[in-house]
């Protein structure tokens, strides 16, 4: 997996909830967990944009209500800044369910993706909407 270029600020902690911008037939989320986190003892692991994280399923298709699966966070209210010195922020924290390939669950992402998940994970920003 590429890694990120720039600075990522990583908001995201353990109970944060997020909406689920695909149509896998999952609408809420809540982190508990994230892939590849090192941490401090006593200290929360965090998440940021272009990370994979592990959830529950907190709302949506009574199939899927209370699974555990991986989600892929594609944006984040926390301005992050990129190599250029530009700094972006979204209006919301989005993420889109994937498989533990990086593939994604559903087949369609509402709305932006960042440029930064089009770099690590190709087939998500390939259903996206757009790339900002």
């Amino acid at each position: 997996m590429k890694g990120l270029a720039g600075h990522v600020t990583k908001p995201l902690i353990p109970g944060t909830k997020l909406m689920c911008h695909d149509n896998s037939g999952a609408k809420l989320i809540e982190i508990f967990g994230v892939l590849g986190a090192k941490s401090v003892r006593s200290r929360y692991v965090c998440a940021g944009i272009g990370q994979v994280v592990i959830a529950s399923v907190k709302k949506g298709n009574p199939d899927m209500v209370k699974k555990v699966v991986k989600a892929l966070i594609i944006r984040q209210k926390k301005e992050f800044r990129r190599p250029n010195g530009m700094r972006l922020s979204f209006e919301d924290n989005a993420a889109v369910l994937v498989t533990d390939d990086g593939l994604p669950v559903g087949t369609e992402v509402k709305g932006v993706v960042a440029r930064e998940i089009f770099e690590r994970f190709p087939k998500v920003s390939a259903i996206s909407a757009g790339i900002v």
